[in-house]
């Protein structure tokens, strides 16, 4: 009998997350902060009582604090939270939701707690998943692309498949990627900006190679090929060695050249957050 994923617990080191929270489509800006919040609420919450939509959780401001900087960014994080939908398609039906229920930030002089809840449709998702990913939480820590976060969950969570590669629209890629409705629509600046970065982090920094390869119709970006694997072990030392060094200088290593690098703008050119 297969064991649902609320069943199972976590390595050290590492946090699971079922497949339905990664593949539901979301609405709005939604930041590289706000995925790692998210992310820590649901390590918070793990356990059968994330099947409960009643269950009120608890998590130390100090914990989310130092991922976003402060009481205020905290807040502007859970209003968001609390405010972008998730759409899930299953044939004709179509469901909305927001990511986050309830939210509550209490704080005095030295310390403070934030309860949450989540809504009976994000509960009803994965309270009977059997399908999940093994996101290790330093590679997570490392990224500084939100498109490379959502390219490495989407990847842990298919790793385990017997097929290795996958057909995709743009809109799939899109939606893997988590770009926003309204940006990047041209293919250019969509793999200028998102797929590029993405591939560069993942392929250097988490334990498998990507490739999202563009299959043209004449000159026209028509669909996508992405392919996966888990890196050898000497693949998977370089990976850990990547992680401890500075990011300045990362797309130079993974190109294998030695350019001159200016300035750290010059870098983080095609990995800093969209507007």
């Amino acid at each position: 009998m297969t064991k649902k994923t609320l069943d199972l617990t976590p390595h050290a080191g590492e946090m699971l997350k079922p497949k339905e929270l990664i593949e539901v489509r979301s609405t709005g800006k939604f930041t590289l902060e706000d995925r790692r919040v998210y992310n820590a609420l649901i390590e918070k919450a793990w356990g059968p009582k994330l099947g409960d939509a009643n269950h009120v959780f608890e998590v130390p401001t100090g914990e989310l604090r130092a991922i976003v900087g402060d009481n205020q960014r905290l807040k502007d994080t859970l209003r968001t939270l609390m405010t972008t939908l998730i759409e899930v398609e299953e044939g004709d039906n179509w469901k909305a939701t927001q990511l986050l229920g309830i939210s509550e930030l209490v704080t005095n002089k030295n310390t403070g707690v934030v309860r949450f809840t989540f809504p009976p449709m994000v509960v009803g998702l994965i309270k009977n998943s059997t399908i999940f990913a093994k996101l290790d939480l330093e590679v997570m820590r490392s990224f500084r692309s939100k498109y490379a976060f959502s390219l490495y969950e989407a990847i842990a969570r298919r790793v385990n498949m017997r097929r290795f590669t996958e057909n995709l629209t743009t809109e799939d890629v899109r939606n893997i990627l988590g770009v926003e409705d309204g940006k990047l629509e041209a293919y250019r600046n969509l793999n200028l900006r998102a797929i590029q970065p993405a591939l560069l982090e993942v392929n250097s920094q988490s334990p498998y190679t990507v490739s999202i390869v563009p299959v043209k119709k004449g000159k026209k970006v028509v669909s996508f090929i992405m392919g996966w694997e888990t890196k050898t072990v000497e693949q998977l030392q370089a990976a850990h060695t990547e992680m401890q060094r500075h990011s300045a200088g990362r797309k130079a290593r993974a190109d294998g050249t030695t350019e001159q690098i200016n300035t750290q703008e010059d870098v983080l050119e095609n990995v800093r957050e969209q507007p």
